[in-house]
């Protein structure tokens, strides 16, 4: 059986997914029971492309990163369009991953709901519908029976949702503590090496871990929404941002990280929430200097952790790639897998 796919954003994460989709047909069915067409792309910057019965992924792989490329395409557009064909093609599941507005969630946000609303699956990278709009997404998913996934939020290809969701699942957890920020993290490490704050942000923006613009990353805003989706989807918690305290990195001196090597200690960004006894979530985001026996202390580079605490497991720590094109297109498939497995039962 095929699944036809509509990829909204083709920066590296879609592209990803499209050289995974490519690979040998006959192995992918083999290993996953199904296969992937995709029908349709469009990107702000590279255009549109609606193929009914598939887009050439040939072509698609040779597409250039240029303004407008996809007119180069059978039926090509230079021009984006993103409602019409998330509306109106004959997609099966539409994979979210643009660029969005952190304070926003837009435009991400509009594309979930109108493919769910217009009874489409979604799978998304992007963490603005969920810190904005999840309740609403949510019940236009189950309203119209499709699903609605987005693994690839808290940590990239490593799968922290569906690990607490289904192997914690009855363990009653109430806490969990994390390094959600690779970016943030990297910096931390060069720090504790000699470089200055800056020297690590301009190493961290050379390696394509942080933005030009780093600021989500350092600042901790990142982290905070990710902390945001994860509670939520554990607790049903409804937080928001007014309700997450929010410290980043940028208070902290080489000094300061220096010293606490000395002591045998390392400074790590910590985004954690704990459901508290009468069913309130209290969360938040800051530097904390771990000393060297507490689980995350050793997470070093571009690395992602994770330790949740519950009552029957005590702590239990999920650590992992959280970031990369290839990471986050694994997550996407996963996706897929789960709204295949949905349909099955």
């Amino acid at each position: 059986m095929y699944y036809n796919i509509a990829l909204i954003g083709f920066g590296g994460v879609n592209r990803a997914l499209a050289d995974i989709i490519a690979t040998d047909e006959e192995k992918f069915y083999r290993e996953m029971g199904f296969n992937l067409r995709i029908v349709a792309v469009s990107d702000m910057f590279l255009g549109s492309v609606y193929t009914p019965e598939g887009i050439d992924l040939a072509l698609l792989a040779a597409l250039p990163v240029a303004q407008g490329a996809c007119a180069t395409l059978p039926n090509g557009k230079a021009t984006a369009e993103n409602e019409d064909i998330i509306k109106n093609s004959n997609a099966d599941i539409v994979v979210e991953a643009t660029v969005t507005d952190s304070v926003t969630g837009q435009p991400a946000t509009s594309h979930c709901r109108w493919a769910l609303s217009t009874g489409k699956h979604v799978s998304t990278t992007n963490k603005g519908p969920l810190a904005f709009a999840e309740k609403e997404l949510m019940d236009l998913a189950l309203k119209n029976n499709v699903g609605f996934e987005y693994e690839g939020v808290v940590m990239s290809g490593t799968p922290v949702l569906r690990f607490a969701d289904k192997l914690l699942k009855g363990s009653e957890i109430h806490q969990f503590s994390g390094i959600l920020n690779g970016t943030a993290n990297y910096v931390l490490g060069l720090v504790e090496q000699g470089h200055t704050f800056a020297d690590a942000i301009t190493s961290a923006q050379k390696q394509g871990y942080a933005e030009a613009d780093p600021s989500a990353d350092v600042e901790g805003k990142d982290v905070m929404l990710k902390v945001i989706v994860l509670a939520n989807r554990l607790w049903g918690a409804n937080l928001t941002r007014d309700n997450v305290q929010c410290q980043g990195i940028t208070g902290l001196t080489e000094t300061m990280v220096k010293e606490a090597v000395a002591e045998g200690c390392h400074w790590k960004l910590i985004g954690k929430a704990s459901k508290q006894e009468d069913g309130s979530v209290v969360a938040s985001v800051s530097p904390e200097k771990l000393s060297l026996e507490h689980p995350l202390a050793g997470i070093s580079g571009a690395v992602n952790a994770i330790t949740f605490t519950s009552g029957m497991l005590g702590d239990v720590t999920v650590s992992g790639p959280g970031a990369g094109r290839i990471e986050t297109a694994y997550a996407i498939l996963s996706d897929i897998i789960a709204i295949h497995q949905r349909k099955e039962i």
